[in-house]
């Protein structure tokens, strides 16, 4: 599987994705053993990889973690200082998308997706 990063505002830090077909546990994949994770540096072209993926239903949260504190910075407790993205471009409102908004599926032939990377501050 494949996706490529796009909109980054800068190469400051690192983007970390994470992949889950858990609908409780998205958008962080906390406590999911078998959700696929991965972080690489941030840069001009970003792409990313999950090897072994099983057919499924999934959804993916992404974080352009700035700063590498390994968490998401907020402004007031609820404002994202840092980007975010979600698989299928699933809408924001007061908060992260409904797994269901950001959920595809996974086959046996490849699956390649584009996130954009957006910022609220």
């Amino acid at each position: 599987m494949r996706i490529t990063v796009t909109n980054l505002r800068n190469t400051k830090g690192v983007v970390m994705a994470c992949m889950t077909a858990d609908p409780d546990r998205f958008p962080r994949c906390r406590g999911d053993a078998g959700s696929h994770r991965t972080s690489v540096a941030a840069g001009e072209n970003i792409v990313l990889r999950f090897d072994n993926v099983r057919p499924g239903t999934y959804a993916i949260a992404l974080l352009h973690d700035e700063n590498e504190n390994g968490r998401a910075d907020r402004a007031l407790t609820m404002i994202p200082k840092e980007g975010f993205g979600f698989s299928r471009d699933a809408p924001v409102r007061l908060g992260p998308p409904d797994f269901e908004d950001a959920a595809f599926e996974v086959q046996s032939s490849p699956v390649s997706q584009t996130i954009r990377m957006r910022y609220m501050l």
